[in-house]
């Protein structure tokens, strides 16, 4: 598989956010990608927080939905758009939420975040509620890629590796990790976090992330990156625009785990 990470500075305008990513993910097909990963939030970065209720779109329906579909089947690519906000129920808060689209332009996988960011960073540089508009996922998801057992999950996620476990559990080869991880929290703890999630589960990990400062103000890592299972690093992008496309050997894996067996080995559930 030749798999693209794509990382964005994503701002306020839902057009030109949609015109960017568009452009990045023909080049990375143009470069022979079969899969390509948008970051967190890559169709708007909104100047207040609530201003997503304004962009939520109904479950199958809306113009971001439309443009991964559209774009996915005129390029015969596999899409995973990031993160985009869905109305729930109440019409009070939205999902932020994890799509993937086939290269028939067909949805085959939804996954809403699980993990909230709701934090005061340490160092005062900035205080994130995500809760206030956004409700939480509560169903893990594993989807078949051509041939690839791929685990989803979204940005705050990564800190909670149990999830990771779950997703390996169910035949999770390879972890997307779409991101907007802050300046401060990606300094400190970005790769060590991918890196510790590839390892410990023998998967590649494929992480996009916003990467610069934004319209609202908010500074993002960027250092967007592949890890193969053993914790090496494929590619990446430091920071602003960019993407990138690598080949991702499910052969190596298999020689990996079935040398180094320790997804066998726990004993956790015997104690």
């Amino acid at each position: 598989m030749r798999a693209a990470v794509v990382q964005m500075v994503s701002g306020a305008e839902l057009q030109a956010n949609l015109d960017s990513a568009e452009k990045q993910i023909r080049n990375a097909v143009a470069d022979g990608a079969d899969l390509v990963l948008l970051p967190e939030n890559f169709a708007l970065m909104p100047l207040d927080p609530e201003d997503i209720l304004d962009y939520g779109e109904i479950d199958g329906s809306g113009p971001i939905q439309d443009f991964l579909a559209n774009l996915a089947a005129s390029l015969g690519v596999t899409i995973a758009g990031g993160s985009l906000p869905l109305k729930t129920a109440d019409g009070r808060r939205v999902t932020n939420s994890l799509l993937l689209f086939d290269r028939a332009g067909q949805r085959i996988a939804r996954y809403d975040k699980i993990h909230l960011f709701d934090v005061d960073l340490p160092d005062g540089t900035g205080h994130f509620h995500e809760s206030q508009v956004i409700a939480p996922g509560n169903e893990s998801v594993v989807v078949d890629v051509d041939g690839f057992r791929l685990g989803l999950s979204i940005c705050y996620d990564l800190r909670f590796p149990e999830l990771y476990r779950r997703l390996v559990a169910d035949g999770a080869e390879l972890l997307l990790v779409p991101a907007a991880f802050t300046a401060t929290t990606g300094k400190a703890h970005w790769h060590s976090l991918l890196q510790a999630r590839a390892v410990e589960n023998l998967c590649y990990v494929m992480a996009s992330n916003q990467g610069g400062i934004h319209a609202n103000g908010r500074a993002t890592y960027g250092h967007s990156l592949v890890l193969d299972p053993w914790g090496k690093t494929l590619g990446g992008v430091g920071s602003g625009s960019g993407f990138f496309v690598v080949d991702i050997d499910r052969e190596r894996q298999h020689t990996i785990r079935s040398r180094f067996p320790v997804l066998t080995h726990s004993r956790i559930n015997d104690l």
